[in-house]
């Protein structure tokens, strides 16, 4: 078979950076599918259309983010084939994960109406936002078998360790999504329409270019005999790992949409503002999420290859670089979060609602510094079924500050107060778990990695 690109990496300061910087930028980037349709609807000066285009965002997220698992499952699998040297293995796991991404997109393309009903109803929204978000909702859902089969696509090029090809790939959609949202919504003046069919073409875009990425890297998925890709013992452990993280990514997505909700039925104003803190948080997140992604790769094709050592030197330096990054993006928040929030939105009452969150806002991506690397070493080792548990602890963690927080009336406040908790519990329960997971795995002991703070 020809060879897939895919060899082992060693885990060193180097290794990691190499490997998260690419993945780094990329996932910078990442947020712009809904940042750039919210910048540009945001300068019309309309608090509804921009509250409409980021619930619209919020909701593609969730919908999306919840078979995350797609890309997260394959990558962690695929790095294991690569450090077990099995080229097969490699382009079986691809294959599963591009039929599954197109058959789930094409099930949420004909479950759209009662999906859209749902989601109204959660997000508290004003009519005069409802009637917006149902525009762009209708048209963007049709980009959900791109969307998902582009999952499978970035999950194995990342488990083969070129994240460089994942900077690839997320540039060009994100490039794409921005010329055409600045030519439909400001050039010819399509509003919402256009914001949403610029990401659909975008997502289409993405999926063609992976696939000829990965035919460059000598993968031929679509040549993979049916009874390679339907072996019981493979679909049952493919199986088992993505019910895991999607029932994971279920949990985390709720608490996301409970921080919408709630701060919707704050009124127009907060939501929009909630809104431009959360692009914030989201591109300081995506910074972490390069590391997160380097732990993915080097502890998943450690395991593969049966190498302890090689697994507790990639834990314990994908932990340490992500909680400096996250330093690093806190202060860089707070310095110039001001300017970010002026840039995104004319409205002088969001403007002004946003600034007064912007400390708490600025320290969500500190905390969401151990959970981004703890889930890049769950991801990579497979250990999916404690990061589902531990997702949930932090979850009920999450529900009970707010309702305390509720009770105490808070307000927008309390809100972002939970919801740092929300992400400090996480990376807590992950810390805790670690070292006892790593012996089973490696069945001798395995020094856990430097504790952050959180």
């Amino acid at each position: 078979m020809t060879h897939t690109g895919a060899t082992p990496v060693r885990p060193t300061h180097r290794s990691v950076l190499a490997l998260a910087l690419p993945m780094t930028l990329a996932n910078v980037t990442t947020p712009m599918l809904g940042f750039v349709g919210a910048a540009v609807i945001g300068r019309l000066g309309d608090a509804a259309l921009l509250g409409a285009v980021a619930l619209g965002a919020v909701i593609f997220d969730a919908i999306f983010w919840s078979f995350g698992a797609l890309r997260m499952a394959t990558a962690g699998l695929t790095a294991q084939a690569v450090g077990a040297r099995d080229d097969a293995e490699v382009d079986r796991i691809l294959a599963r994960a591009l039929a599954a991404g197109a058959l789930i997109g094409l099930a949420l393309i004909l479950l759209q109406w009662p999906i859209a009903k749902a989601a109204f109803a959660v997000s508290g929204a004003s009519d005069a936002v409802i009637a917006g978000l149902s525009t762009y909702f209708h048209i963007r859902i049709f980009s959900a078998p791109f969307a998902l089969a582009s999952y499978g696509v970035l999950g194995s090029v990342l488990g083969r360790g070129r994240s460089d090809l994942g900077l690839l790939l997320q540039v060009a959609i994100n490039l794409i999504n921005v010329g055409l949202t600045l030519t439909l919504v400001l050039g010819f003046d399509a509003g919402l329409t256009g914001a949403a069919l610029a990401t659909l073409c975008a997502e289409a875009a993405g999926l063609g270019i992976g696939l000829i990425v990965l035919a460059r890297l000598g993968s031929r998925p679509f040549r993979m005999p049916l009874r390679d890709l339907s072996d019981a013992a493979a679909m049952r452990r493919t199986l088992s790992v993505n019910v895991d993280v999607i029932l994971r990514t279920l949990a985390l997505i709720t608490g996301i949409v409970l921080f919408s909700a709630l701060g919707a039925r704050q009124g127009d104003v907060v939501l929009a503002a909630n809104s431009v803190l959360w692009n914030l948080f989201l591109i300081g997140g995506f910074f972490l999420d390069g590391f997160a992604t380097a732990a993915e790769t080097l502890c998943g094709q450690a395991v593969g290859a049966r190498d302890a050592v090689a697994f507790r030197t990639a834990s314990s330096l994908s932990v340490r670089w992500c909680l400096g990054f996250g330093i690093g993006v806190s202060l860089l928040s707070l310095a110039g979060g001001r300017g970010f929030i002026d840039f995104v939105t004319t409205s002088g009452p969001v403007r002004e609602t946003a600034r007064a969150y912007l400390l708490l806002a600025a320290l969500a991506p500190l905390a969401a510094a151990a959970p981004f690397a703890y889930d890049g070493i769950y991801i990579g080792a497979t250990w999916t079924r404690a990061m589902r548990n531990l997702m949930l602890f932090a979850l009920a963690a999450y529900c009970a500050v707010l309702g305390l927080v509720q009770a105490l009336g808070l307000g927008n406040t309390g809100l972002w107060l939970a919801f740092v908790t929300f992400l400090g519990a996480r990376g807590l329960g992950q810390g805790i778990a670690y070292p006892g997971l790593a012996r089973r795995t490696f069945r001798h002991p395995v020094p856990a990695p430097a504790q952050p703070a959180i």
